[in-house]
């Protein structure tokens, strides 16, 4: 079992006076001038100057060359050849009119042109703002006019979405284009709407030919942006310094010194997918800049990311679980599918490694024998995997390390404090925990009564995690009561997320505060809109809404409307029994789904199969509260096996249960 390293973390209890703050877990900063900028580093062009002078003419971004349509070898552009064009664009911005502390949108998938956008943005100290299309039409046009944004820096593909929205976009003047080559006729249309256009390398040659440079960043500039996909109301906009945001980067960098994480350097490569507009690739990616390492990017086409894997051969994995459910899934069904000796060595290979999890996640032999193609889905070189966004089921977790013979990492974080919360430790593969602070965090939990968890539970304190810390945000831009409701005067970032400390005092999250739940792709959910638009549908009168943090989708216990129900039902049931029917079934999991959808809930916010229950929810059966609100942990524990079989249901293919 592992423990904490003094001066790294410990436990401590009692250390606050106020209920609720009985059980605290501090983070011994193990080395105190990490918060007071060791090696003057103060602000993100800090972190990229040391990675650009340690990288030098090494790689740095790489792409895959297409030659007629098919995808080749990666090719490199050097630290040095970077650095000259993120000052040229940076200058170029400036000359075309963008202002110190004004915003700066980017939208587009991840690839080289983001990344230099993003790192002269802190240079000239710009406030990047990421779109991205699953915020929507509605949430882009609230983002874009809140913070007056002027300039856009956009894929070719997305000149055609700003022109349709220009009329809800007055502030929107220049769109510079990352592809060399724009659509003509897209082109026209933009600029009959108002707008102007210029290309990625037409904005860097008017920044070679300036030679003055402005003043460097500080601290305290706003670096970025964060807009939160929120499932109720408009999206908040998260403000991190640049300050901020180097506490967090040189966090996983010191720990990664320490022995405690994994140490990244210059000879690394990792693989940029998972979207820049998220906190959770900014960080990982900054690490990156910062070490000197190289950054491949995939193709854009997630059905291709093993195979942009296979060629760029990364030493550093980032993912969310979603994905390595994915490779938990095939590799599984594959071994099954060969059955006979092959089945039989893979499961006595992985159940001996598994036996040794606990001291290491290699094998002399497995790792050659058995486990050496696997690997090799994921190019063969990885030194360690991190998840993030969502928590990882401990026999996924497992799976990974075993598999891929590699250190599994598991981070804990949100938008609002920029990723620096918990991540797990070095050498210790306990599944189900998310480690201890980052060293520029604090950790705390309180009470939460109404829920029964308290600071004082035994064997393990439970409560709301709390986080405080020089990479929490100063605030929600423009909205100080949702500020005020998230940061208190004591400047503790309430998460929302119930954590418990284990007998080694690492975090587990156990539970959330409100009813708003993450799915396994880090999409939050709130139940209560959902069942509000199903029980609008003339064939329901109540509807339940659940959705497990480990899966992928939504599930519901649908208790149908009697009348109109059993009007409706009996032609397509044909004598069955109108709430077991497969065909019943099937047909209103349909009619719903389309009643979702022409009231904008979104793809991930829609059941994936249904429960439909004859018995009403009451105070009776103790499924509401007095005040008729559903009880959703009682609700839970009634329904679990219909609950479980749903979700076994989907996972066999099926849509219904």
């Amino acid at each position: 079992m592992a423990t904490f390293k003094p001066p790294y973390t410990v436990p401590v209890k009692g250390m606050a006076k106020k209920d609720g703050e009985t059980a605290v877990m501090r983070h011994f900063k193990f080395a105190d001038k990490l918060l007071d900028h060791p090696d003057d580093i103060f602000t993100l062009w800090d972190l990229y100057t040391a990675g650009n002078e340690a990288g030098g003419d090494d790689p740095f971004l790489g792409v895959r060359r297409i030659e007629n349509g098919e995808a080749k070898e990666y090719v490199w552009q050097s630290h040095k050849e970077v650095r000259t064009r993120i000052e040229n664009f940076g200058k170029g911005m400036l000359s075309l009119g963008l202002a110190r502390q004004k915003s700066i949108g980017i939208y587009a998938i991840n690839r080289p042109e983001w990344t230099m956008t993003e790192q002269a943005s802190y240079r000239q100290a710009f406030i990047i703002v990421a779109l991205y299309d699953t915020l929507g039409a509605e949430a882009i046009e609230y983002i874009v006019n809140q913070t007056a944004m002027e300039y856009i820096v956009a894929t070719a593909d997305k000149l055609k979405n700003i022109t349709q929205l220009k009329d809800r976009l007055p502030s929107i003047k220049h769109v510079i284009i990352m592809d060399d080559a724009v659509d003509p006729s897209d082109k026209n249309n933009a600029e009959q709407a108002g707008l102007k256009i210029h290309t990625f390398k037409q904005v860097e040659a008017i920044g070679a030919d300036l030679e003055d440079d402005t003043a460097l960043p500080n601290e305290d500039d706003i670096a970025t942006i964060c807009y939160t996909s929120g499932t109720t109301g408009v999206p908040k906009g998260a403000v991190s310094t640049q300050g901020n945001c180097v506490a967090a980067v040189h966090a996983a960098a010191a720990v990664g010194e320490a022995g405690t994480f994994a140490k990244v350097t210059q000879t690394d490569v990792y693989i940029s997918y998972l979207p820049l507009a998220h906190v959770f690739e900014r960080v990982a990616q900054a690490l990156h800049v910062y070490r000197g390492a190289a950054i491949g990017y995939y193709q854009g086409d997630t059905l291709k990311l093993l195979d942009d894997i296979a060629e760029l051969k990364p030493t550093v994995f980032c993912s969310v679980p979603r994905l390595f459910n994915r490779i938990y899934d095939k590799v599984l069904a594959g071994v099954k599918a060969k059955g006979g000796i092959s089945s039989y060595l893979f499961f006595k290979a992985f159940n001996s490694k598994k036996a040794y999890l606990d001291k290491t996640v290699h094998h002399w032999l497995w790792d050659r024998l058995v486990f050496g193609q696997i690997r090799a889905k994921l190019g063969g070189r990885l030194r360690f995997i991190l998840s993030g966004s969502a928590p990882v089921s401990p026999d996924v977790m497992d799976f990974m390390r075993i598999c891929f013979s590699a250190n599994v990492y598991e981070g804990y974080g949100q938008t609002e404090n920029f990723c620096g919360g918990c991540l797990t430790l070095t050498d210790d593969n306990t599944s189900g925990v998310v480690g201890v602070p980052f060293p520029c965090s604090e950790v705390k939990l309180v009470d939460v009564p109404d829920m029964e968890y308290l600071s004082t539970d035994k064997p393990h304190p439970r409560g709301e995690i709390c986080i405080r810390g020089t990479s929490v945000m100063r605030e929600y831009y423009k909205v100080p009561e949702k500020t005020a409701e998230t940061l208190d005067a004591d400047g503790w970032l309430h998460t929302g997320d119930i954590g418990k400390f284990d007998q080694a005092g690492r975090l587990i999250i156990i539970d959330r505060l409100k009813n708003i739940f993450k799915l396994s792709q880090g999409e939050y959910v709130a139940p209560e809109k959902i069942e509000g638009v199903y029980q609008k549908h003339e064939l329901v009168a109540q509807a339940f809404v659940y959705g497990d943090s480990l899966q992928a989708s939504l599930v519901a216990v649908i208790v149908p409307d009697k009348d109109s129900f059993g009007k409706w039902a009996q032609d397509i049931a044909k004598g069955q029994d109108i709430y077991r029917s497969d065909e019943v079934k099937a047909a209103m999991l349909k009619t719903l789904v389309a009643f979702g959808k022409e009231n904008d809930l979104k793809g991930f916010e829609q059941m994936r199969a249904i429960y439909l229950s004859s018995e009403e929810f009451s105070i009776d059966n103790d499924l509401l509260t007095p005040t008729f609100k559903l009880k959703r942990e009682t609700a839970h524990k009634a329904y679990k096996k219909e609950i479980d079989d749903m979700y076994t249901a989907i996972s066999n293919g099926r849509s219904f249960n």
